[in-house]
């Protein structure tokens, strides 16, 4: 039969490996070797096979393969966001990282809605991935992860964690870097920082929070609740809230944002009321993504390493697939404050 006969019968889709190794006359075992590029095959046999099967149409049964060798070569990752750049730049080494190690991502967003979570990580289960990473949406429990954790599944938490769960975690020392900030706005003479950002619905709010109130006591400082602005992490909050503050009888003249996107909106708030960062208010962000140093003025941040944390993560989780009896292992990288334009002495 020809290769237009094949065509011409609509059997593209099932080209198999025994179609093949007879039109080259060779053994299956040797078309099985050369279709995953084995150094066994001669170069020559390998070509042969290689543009046969292209131009066949032959496709390769991912899920056949996975049930003899009880692996997909499949990471899921569930994040909660990635038009958050600092969600997407951690994306792409968590790819690369995969890549490397000879495995594909499969990636699932649900952006702070539990109930969508709950339906896009039971779909990327179904894909029977041999791992997952995840970053959990706002207000998530133990009970939320139950049926990963019920399926055997690896799972790495990135970034957010859920305490108590018993899973891998990577992430950064958040109360530390808040403290880094602070410290930073106390030494430029603000004595009235805000805090813009960050809520009690995710862990990474949490700490940051407790970074903040603790690093004001450790200067004298009182904590005002009046200063303190919760919200997710959005451009929105950030425009938001610093506006808000600004109306305060007493307003700051500085104010740490959760993350650089909050500080975006800040930034923007307060051009707002006429008012410039880096002039006559001091902004400082977290995480310093691309376009932290890209922004006018330059904005001083908190480089929480969200690359070295996505490489980290993807790292972590082929260890848990090939010893799935390590105890849970929790990694915090240590942040480091980037001082720019958006910080002003008083």
């Amino acid at each position: 039969m020809s290769i237009e006969d094949v065509a011409s019968r609509g059997e593209r889709g099932r080209v198999t490996l025994q179609v093949i190794a007879e039109r080259l006359e060779v053994s299956t075992a040797t078309v099985s070797l050369a279709l995953r590029d084995s150094p066994v095959v001669a170069d020559a046999t390998k070509s042969r096979v290689q543009t046969l099967a292209r131009e066949m149409g032959y496709i390769y049964n991912r899920s056949a393969a996975s049930l003899r060798t009880a692996r997909t070569n499949m990471i899921a990752v569930g994040f909660h966001d990635i038009t958050n750049p600092y969600f997407a730049e951690m994306l792409v080494a968590v790819e690369e990282t995969a890549a490397e190690a000879g495995r594909t991502i499969l990636l699932g967003t649900y952006a702070e809605s539990l109930e969508r979570q709950e339906r896009v990580l039971g779909t990327l289960k179904e894909y029977r991935p041999d791992g997952m990473i995840l970053c959990p949406a706002g207000g998530a429990t133990v009970e939320s992860l139950a049926h990963l954790t019920a399926a055997r599944i690896p799972v790495v938490q990135i970034s957010r964690e859920i305490e108590g769960v018993g899973l891998d975690f990577v992430g950064s020392d958040d109360v530390y870097g808040v403290q880094l900030a602070i410290d930073h706005l106390v030494s430029y003479g603000h004595t009235r920082i805000a805090m813009i950002g960050g809520n009690d619905g995710t862990s990474t709010g949490r700490a940051r929070h407790r970074g903040y109130e603790a690093a004001l006591k450790r200067h004298g400082l009182p904590i005002d609740p009046a200063l303190i602005y919760k919200d997710f992490g959005t451009r929105r909050t950030g425009l938001a809230g610093v506006q808000t503050v600004l109306d305060l009888p007493q307003p700051p003249t500085a104010a740490f944002c959760f993350n650089d996107l909050t500080a975006f909106g800040a930034l923007l708030g307060l051009r707002h009321r006429g008012r410039e960062a880096g002039v006559d208010f001091s902004i400082v962000g977290c995480d310093d993504v691309q376009e932290a140093a890209q922004w006018y003025p330059a904005l001083t941040t908190v480089r929480n390493h969200h690359a070295e944390m996505g490489r980290r993560a993807a790292e972590m989780l082929m260890e848990r697939i090939e010893h799935p009896e390590l105890p849970p292992r929790r990694f915090l990288i240590e942040p480091e404050l980037v001082v720019r334009a958006s910080t002003v002495r008083i």
